[in-house]
């Protein structure tokens, strides 16, 4: 939900994965209109990657998560795009009706061939249900003249 503050060149998405069924949004706008996408949007200015994934998930599907490990980044010169897997805390998944027409809990078989999934999102959730560890959170303590820093490493 854009408040003013919103980094448009800073955005994130977990993959969330309860009973071997993966939290699927589907799409409302854009590009993934129509698609079923894994939860996510930008980083607003006062928060960190892992609250505005807490805040995404929170606000589009009513679910409490929690950011585990990276899975995947993406960026260019223009943007970045940061995958976390995350836990499932606690909460019905419900849609907002805004970004979403529905949110529902899919196989993760059946996503990974559905064709109203689109390969970014199967391609993360490949990545979240592999065995391997992804990159975790480091106790670090760097400077702090622009907030905590976060180190995660494999």
């Amino acid at each position: 939900m854009e408040n003013g503050t919103t980094n448009w060149g800073q955005s994130v998405t977990g993959v969330v994965i309860k009973d071997n069924k993966v939290l699927l949004a589907r799409h409302t706008y854009g590009g993934g209109k129509g698609l079923l996408i894994v939860p996510g949007g930008y980083v607003n200015a006062d928060e960190t990657p892992q609250d505005a994934l807490v805040r995404e998930y929170m606000e589009e599907t009513k679910v409490t998560v929690k950011p585990v490990d990276v899975i995947g980044i993406r960026f260019n010169m223009h943007d970045w795009y940061i995958a976390f897997r995350a836990e499932y805390i606690s909460g019905e998944a419900t849609s907002d009706h805004e970004e979403n027409s529905e949110v529902l809990w899919v196989d993760v078989e059946e996503a990974l061939t559905r064709e109203d999934v689109p390969e970014l999102t199967k391609k993360l959730i490949e990545s979240a249900v592999k065995n391997d560890t992804g990159l975790h959170k480091e106790e670090y303590n760097g400077s702090t003249k622009h907030g905590a820093y976060s180190l995660y490493c494999l």
